[in-house]
């Protein structure tokens, strides 16, 4: 039992950087950066972030795991499909910020920056996130996770949800952590260009929606047994980087991470303490106990 949790534990780590979706981890950290306004709980956001991020990524592949896992010879051909629309949302997504405008959602700030603020949000961008991930990462989810549950093993199947959950989740928050460290001098740069805070944003959503629609792409032509796909430039390059991150991940392992993320909070709470202003002096009681001392 304990190496499949360690086996879950890893495949949730990759999955947070698997071929289909890995470049909208970026586009969320950028929106992270984008979102902050001072230093006041910027670890208990980006934690908050990431933990919505994670919570819509394995909603969707458990519903996908549990109610579609039937129809998933049936789908499958289909998803490329799917990666690529949700590819062309993002670009439009991604212009319509580069434009100045906000993102129309109810509950959320009048201003595009403050996109990460919403929980919800995250929980969507994360239901995205894992959409276009399904066409690459589904099958390890499928046979580690969803085969344990539908065999009966109910206990066993949670815990290896828990586990590939908990790996997404530690890449994510990582990530989400360093940025928010890094974030103050970042955003005191950017706010020199006012406006193009957001459009940032939207440059990083255009670029993270067009891969993402590009690749989609590229797996309908593969399907298509088109040889030129197998020479795309664009998923070569995008290929590389994300073998040597998936590498890097999977040398560290989650000990490492952890370690990470533990020294990460313990530097953000040790800047938050250095940085704490004073206690307010209370001139009125200074002065009585003078008035005291005087007589």
């Amino acid at each position: 039992m304990t190496a499949a949790l360690l086996l879950a534990l890893t495949a949730g780590m990759l999955g947070a950087v698997n071929p289909c979706g890995f470049a909208l981890l970026p586009a969320y950290l950028s929106l992270l950066v984008a979102g902050a306004s001072d230093a006041r709980g910027a670890v208990g956001r980006a934690l908050t972030a990431a933990a919505g991020l994670t919570v819509g990524y394995v909603l969707v592949f458990g519903a996908f795991g549990l109610a579609l896992a039937p129809l998933a010879g049936w789908l499958r051909p289909r998803l490329p499909w799917l990666t690529v629309t949700l590819g062309v949302l993002l670009v439009v997504a991604g212009c319509w910020l580069l434009a100045g405008r906000r993102l129309p959602s109810p509950g959320w700030s009048a201003r595009a920056p403050r996109l990460t603020r919403s929980w919800p949000s995250m929980v969507l961008f994360g239901a995205a996130y894992a959409l276009a991930s399904l066409g690459c990462a589904i099958a390890p989810f499928l046979a580690i996770v969803v085969t344990s549950l539908q065999a009966g093993s109910t206990g066993q199947g949670v815990a290896l949800f828990g586990a590939y959950a908990l790996g997404m989740g530690l890449v994510v928050a990582v990530a989400a952590l360093g940025v928010a460290l890094v974030r103050d001098g970042l955003v005191a740069r950017l706010r020199v260009a006012g406006a193009l805070v957001p459009r940032l944003s939207g440059l990083m959503l255009l670029l993270a929606g067009g891969y993402v629609a590009w690749y989609g792409w590229y797996e309908l032509r593969l399907a298509a047994g088109r040889r030129d796909a197998l020479r795309d430039p664009v998923i070569q390059v995008a290929s590389e980087v994300q073998h040597a991150l998936a590498d890097a991940l999977n040398a560290a392992g989650p000990p490492v991470l952890l370690a990470v993320l533990a020294t990460l909070i313990l530097t953000a709470l040790l800047i938050k303490r250095l940085h704490r202003p004073p206690d307010p002096v209370d001139h009125e009681v200074i002065a009585a106990t003078r008035r005291g001392e005087g007589q």
